[in-house]
């Protein structure tokens, strides 16, 4: 880049900063803390304020590092802001009074860790906690993660990540909430209240909105790919959780690593400066990802470490997570002045916000006489682990064998245990699981032979299906992706079936009740296992509770309540696939997909001719021991006026109603969903959209009314003028168990 594309590109952050006057976070927003900055600023010298904006890993490595070491020294003459990877009181605390008693202006450091879904107690991984569609479960999750990180001394987590998710061939599916981004934008809020808590205490750590912004939908679901996505769609889908997550009071984001729409994440203007500071106000860190920094020279717009270093810094990416380039390039860029002053000194100020929110100026150590690994995990840990467990798993099928459904298991004497996961505790904690142990694991196999012992249960437990015993009443199959190695980062694939399902597919030639348990992190194929099976709980990664949250649910002490997040293909070749489609000129309603077309009248629809456009199991689906029944909506008025929801008027907003009842004989919860389309507008909406959810508990044959409100947040969307406004439209409005299910009802949104 030359020096005037430099200075053109700092002219536009000095525009947007003229017009960042908020933030989101009172924390972020304090004259009192403004003033504290400027009193730092004016006593550093340039390579201080350099120094705030590095970050080097030390311990364990999440990519190919810099091989760098003598962080010590480093510290002591104020040349690093942050390290990650490095945990434990005693470890951080030496660290740590290097930084307070041997550099000069005593500015403390922020340990960082990517504590994804659980500390030591490890939780399911977070697409499954989607699944529990319950952010206050989430929320409480994040809060036990926070209070055993900051006793470790880690006060930054790289945490929640808010990509919405669409295709199930990317491995990081398994970190995020999946495909929407009303349900995604709840879960985020709900991520950062439980880790951030009331920020200044010992026991709240920072949370991190990553990856920003467009990773998830990578290209071909392939990792690290570019992504193509329009103004329109970024801001309807993919911005949504982060812009939740920022109006939550995140204190740090995270550039992805991909390119959108041809400027890599990192190095781009327009999400970083004018879209996150300048439109959203944001006030708090920018860090880059592992060395994505350097990674603009592997993405072609900068061929030498000065250049990346440049446009990195002037887009708004204020640390770079070791790369190392700031340190080596930043100095000689501000003194050339292709880097203003001005600009070091707002990213400092970015980093010395979040210190100063999380009090480690007055609290920089951990108390080093505990920590998280001092004796068991605490049972009210262990309880909202397991908890957590049983509202994720998804009860995917479940038939009736001898007049009777399968699961809850009942009258049963002799259970067959078959495939590898039913003892393993390793895959269990599921991709990134920080500092989870696998010796911390009850694994199927030790919660199921201590509960049968109790109930005079026979069971056997065998890799393969050639042993089960004759006379056993039911099979287990217990099989799923290797955690580690299939799913996470870098576990892209292009296949999508479940390993093992050989086990499940030979166990159905026993002739007896079989049972699949998949373990998983994303959405799988089961179209050719699934007819097979008399029963599917989709059970992911269920964390240390696994065994235990597993036999409760198969013995019928909890009832499913899992709910899909991310819908499951009946083939790889529908991918990218999701519920909040828009519809074509052509659509297939109406047109029998169950077979290939035979007349010359059904081809010509957006259809395939060698499967089902439909997924096996759709956005918003979960079975439960229960059943419930929905009435058809009820509205407060028949039409509104769009200019009075725009203008905010109360008495606008339509409430719509129904009532659920659960029409078994035993109690359940049920996630009862809203979803509305809009046609008519100045833009195609989607076929559905999810604009409200409510979890409710309903005893044996009661019945609920639960109601939900359409007003500006539900109904604004980003029209042909980009500007995010209500239309007049013709809506329809569904509550119902699912995204595809329900009676519609009309309303009219006037001018």
């Amino acid at each position: 880049m030359k020096p005037r594309c430099y200075r053109v590109a700092f002219l536009i952050f000095c525009f947007c900063l003229s017009l960042n006057l908020w933030s989101q976070s009172p924390a972020l927003n304090s004259p009192q803390v403004e003033k504290r900055i400027d009193q730092l600023l004016k006593q550093m010298t340039l390579e201080e304020k350099i120094g705030q904006l590095n970050q080097y890993s030390q311990g364990a490595a999440t990519g190919p590092g810099t091989g760098r070491s003598g962080y010590p020294e480093m510290v002591s003459k104020g040349e690093i802001g942050s390290i990650f990877n490095l945990t434990g009181a005693k470890e951080t605390n030496q660290m740590q009074r290097i930084a307070m008693e041997k550099s000069r202006l005593h500015i403390p450091l922020i340990f960082g860790l990517d504590v994804v879904h659980g500390y030591r107690t490890t939780f399911p991984v977070p697409l499954a906690l989607s699944a529990t569609w319950d952010p206050a479960l989430i929320e409480r999750a994040a809060r036990i993660a926070a209070k055993e990180a900051s006793t470790d001394g880690v006060r930054w987590t790289f945490s929640p990540m808010v990509d919405i998710a669409r295709d199930a061939r990317w491995g990081r599916i398994t970190e995020g909430a999946g495909e929407d981004p009303y349900l995604g934008s709840e879960i985020a809020k709900a991520y950062v209240r439980g880790y951030q808590g009331s920020l200044d205490s010992p026991d709240s750590i920072a949370a991190c909105m990553k990856h920003f912004v467009g990773y998830g939908a990578a290209e071909g679901g392939r990792d690290y790919n570019t992504t193509e996505i329009s103004d329109r769609t970024l801001r309807e889908y993919y911005l949504r959780p982060f812009k939740a997550g920022a109006d939550a009071g995140a204190l740090t984001f995270m550039s992805a690593f991909n390119s959108l729409n041809e400027v890599p994440a990192s190095a781009n203007l327009f999400t970083l400066r004018q879209i996150l500071r300048k439109e959203w106000g944001y006030k708090g860190m920018v860090v880059s990802d592992w060395q994505s920094l350097l990674e603009l020279k592997n993405h072609g717009i900068a061929n030498d470490d000065r250049t990346a270093a440049a446009k990195s810094i002037l887009a708004g990416v204020d640390m770079d997570m070791e790369g190392n380039i700031y340190h080596t390039e930043m100095l000689d860029l501000v003194k050339s002045g292709v880097v203003p002053v001005s600009v070091i000194d707002e990213s400092v100020r970015n980093v010395l916000r979040v210190k100063i929110a999380l009090g480690l100026f007055e609290h920089p150590y951990a108390d080093d006489t505990k920590s998280a690994f001092d004796g068991p995990i605490p049972a009210a840990y262990r309880q909202e682990a397991r908890k957590a467990a049983e509202e994720s798993f998804i009860l995917l099928k479940n038939d009736n064998a001898g007049g009777h459904a399968v699961l809850p298991l009942t009258d049963v004497h002799k259970i067959a245990v078959v495939g590898p996961m039913a003892d393993d505790a390793e895959d269990m904690l599921g991709a990134w699981g920080a500092k989870g142990n696998a010796k911390d694991v009850v694994t199927l196999k030790s919660a199921l032979t201590e509960y049968a012992s109790a109930h005079n249960i026979a069971v056997t437990f065998a890799d393969d299906a050639n042993s089960i015993p004759a006379d056993a009443d039911v099979v287990l199959v217990a099989v799923g992706e290797n955690a580690s190695l299939m799913t996470g980062e870098a576990g892209s694939r292009t296949h999508l079936d479940l390993p093992g399902h050989e086990i499940a597919e030979a166990a159905a030639k026993s002739g007896k009740p079989v049972v699949l348990l998949a373990f998983n992190g994303r959405p799988i194929v089961l179209t050719d296992v699934a007819p097979k099976m008399n029963a599917i709980l989709e059970a992911w990664f269920p964390g240390v509770e696994a065994g235990p949250a597993l036999v409760e649910t198969l013995f019928g002490v909890a009832n499913p309540s899992g709910r899909v997040t991310a819908s499951f293909p009946r083939s790889v070749g529908q991918e990218p696939l999701y519920y909040n489609a828009l519809s074509t000129g052509r659509p297939a309603t109406g047109v029998d997909l169950t077979h290939p077309p035979t007349k010359s009248e059904e081809k010509y629809h957006t259809r395939y001719i060698d499967e089902q456009n439909a997924p096996l199991y759709p956005f918003g689906y979960g079975l439960s021991y229960s059943s419930f029944e929905y009435s058809a909506p009820k509205l407060s008025a028949a039409s509104a006026s769009a200019k009075a929801i725009n203008a905010g008027d109360a008495n606008a907003a339509i409430k719509v109603s129904a009532m659920v009842k659960n029409t078994s004989n035993r109690p359940g919860d049920e996630i009862v969903q809203f979803y509305i389309r809009q046609r008519g507008t100045s833009v195609a909406r989607p076929v559905r959209e999810l604009k409200g959810f409510q979890k409710v508990t309903l005893a044996a044959g009661e019945t609920k009314n639960v109601e939900f409100t359409l007003s500006r947040k539900e109904l604004a969307f980003w029209n042909i003028d980009m500007k995010e406004v209500v239309e007049p439209a013709e809506l329809s409005v569904w509550i119902a168990g699912d995204s595809v299910s329900g009676t519609p009802a009309k309303i009219e949104i006037k001018p």
